[in-house]
């Protein structure tokens, strides 16, 4: 049996919806196979080493606190309160979301500790993470894109909503460049819900996207893989309502997931290309879901990349393989497999020209 260490929670707004990830995996991975150790991190940033009895809404704020030892063969992760390694982790399984957690922060930590971790390495974490860069790669790489303005901090006062929509349309969409979950993102059609959606959206960033809408479908394709991903069919996010961090979590009513959406053979086909396409030109690896729009003349625009998605019980990315035959625990499992097969592809670099 392998043991897998599942780090969940994060200093981060979506420290909520990684904890309900992360209940989920425990209810699901394959006990025959994996040994589970359980990391919160609680929301003031500190690594605690948890029983799976304890996680609730949020990672509490008590349990041992852990170090890390960067260089250390083995041991990596060391409890504050004996001074001795937790068991020595196989495998990292992260589902954080959001800042420091699938920004390429943590996974940059992993690479110096020398762990394998499920999900995209440094570069693709980083770049996808942030929907200036992200955008600007994929429009580089050929793919549609919504047109947007992105805007500093301190070029807040310099913004002007009539210059913008003229130029872009209207409604527009204001979003923290580094976000997910809806988290700060504001659909407006008037100068005060501008106003009002770029002081909230500057919460969360000093950086904010500027958006026109694109009136398409909302669709959503899994890609699981490193070196050959796949891409399973789509799925589509049908609305009520505004699909705010409320409406996502909160309102069971507020959102419907069509699992697998109804496209044609044709548009399934653009579909799943666009997704590879913009997985590989993110550099992403082991997994990520692509949301992307498709218009009624059938154009395919890329919305975001989320390269560490839910697994909460209504998200899309377990759905889709669901629904294609992979078994929850068959996804986890293959997951598992994917980050160590790259891991060990990395550990036979050379780290030094003279050897």
């Amino acid at each position: 049996m392998k043991n897998v260490t599942l780090i969940c929670g994060g200093k981060s707004p979506e420290h909520e919806i990684s904890v309900r990830s992360a209940k989920n995996i425990l209810r699901a991975i394959d006990r025959s196979l994996f040994r589970v150790t359980l990391v919160g991190i609680d929301r003031q940033g500190r690594w605690r080493l948890q029983e799976e009895s304890q996680l609730g809404k949020f990672v509490p704020a008590e349990g041992p606190q852990l170090a890390l030892a960067p260089g250390n063969e083995t041991g990596q992760v060391i409890r504050l309160d004996n001074q001795q390694p937790i068991e020595q982790p196989e495998v990292i399984f992260l589902i954080l979301h959001g800042p420091q957690g699938e920004d390429g922060t943590i996974q940059g930590l992993l690479r110096i500790l020398g762990l394998p971790f499920v999900g995209p390495d440094v570069l693709g974490s980083s770049v996808a993470m942030d929907k200036d860069l992200a955008k600007r790669v994929l429009r580089e790489a050929g793919l549609n894109v919504a047109r947007g303005v992105v805007a500093y901090a301190h070029q807040r006062d310099t913004l002007d909503y009539g210059q913008l929509t003229e130029q872009l349309g209207s409604p527009i969409f204001v979003k923290p460049a580094n976000m997910g979950s809806s988290v700060g993102v504001h659909k407006v059609k008037t100068k005060d819900q501008f106003d009002a959606a770029i002081a909230d959206a500057f919460q969360y960033d000093t950086k904010v996207i500027i958006e026109e809408m694109i009136h398409g479908r909302e669709l959503e394709c899994a890609v699981l893989g490193n070196e050959y991903p796949k891409a399973s069919k789509v799925g589509e996010v049908v609305t009520a309502e505004e699909y705010s961090f409320d409406a996502k979590y909160e309102s069971p009513d507020a959102a419907k997931l069509m699992i697998p959406a109804e496209v044609s053979e044709d548009e399934l086909e653009r579909l799943r290309t666009t997704a590879i396409r913009a997985y590989q030109a993110l550099n992403c690896e082991v997994l990520s879901r692509v949301d992307m729009f498709l218009t009624a003349r059938g154009k395919v625009y890329v919305n975001e990349v989320n390269t560490l998605p839910g697994f909460t019980n209504i998200s899309m990315y377990p759905a889709l393989w669901e629904e294609a035959g992979v078994s929850y625990t068959e996804l986890i499992t293959r997951l598992i497999h994917l980050a160590i097969s790259r891991h060990e592809a990395r550990k036979a670099l050379k780290t030094s020209w003279r050897e």
